[in-house]
């Protein structure tokens, strides 16, 4: 894998973080996730 894409990864997941970690707890709930959940989804959502 290359630093380009290595860096596009990282940035897809970190979006991807800020981006659930702004939801309310009940919306995660409604989704089936806790806090706890969001780096394992961001990941998943990268690959």
């Amino acid at each position: 894998m290359s630093l380009t894409e290595s860096f596009r990864r990282w940035r897809q997941y970190r979006i991807a973080c800020t981006d659930l970690q702004q939801m309310t707890s009940r919306e995660l709930e409604d989704l089936g996730l806790t806090r706890r959940d969001i780096p394992i989804v961001a990941r998943t959502a990268v690959k």
